[in-house]
């Protein structure tokens, strides 16, 4: 039977089935399995039986089944998009977008300003500009 043809009360007992099944494998009591996931066997037993439990009790639950690794299989790291590996054509990102860089650092020139002097903006002069008022002295 497909996992998408079952309903999510289904899903639940299927992973309730391979808990318990994990389980009985490793030749543990449930209460062992209780002890070891610092849960109470009732716990455990409720897991088994398919009723509801939050995913801090399954990361419990794995754990104490030596089973984390099966996290990976369920929800595996998605790396980087094939789109932004040619994007970026095989080459490895080296630094931010230059656009929050430059709005960080206009902000810090409207404080201060560029000639240093507390609330002066001048965040059109630059180097280039042909205006002769421009204190920045030739670079």
């Amino acid at each position: 039977m497909s996992i998408y043809s079952m309903n999510d009360k289904g899903i639940l007992k299927e992973i309730a089935r391979r808990i318990r099944r994990r389980r009985l494998n490793m030749n543990m009591p449930q209460k062992e399995l209780a002890d070891k996931a610092g849960l109470s066997r009732t716990a455990i037993s409720n897991i088994e039986q398919g009723n509801s439990f939050g995913v801090l009790t399954l990361i419990q639950v794995l754990r104490a089944l030596e089973a984390l690794e099966d996290l990976d299989a369920f929800l595996p790291d998605p790396g980087i998009s094939p789109m932004q590996l040619a994007r970026m054509k095989g080459r490895q990102r080296k630094r931010a977008r230059a656009g929050r860089a430059q709005s960080r650092a206009k902000t810090d020139r409207s404080v201060t300003g560029s000639d240093g002097k507390s609330g002066v903006s001048d965040l059109n002069d630059s180097p280039n500009s042909d205006d002769s008022t421009s204190d920045k002295g030739g670079i």
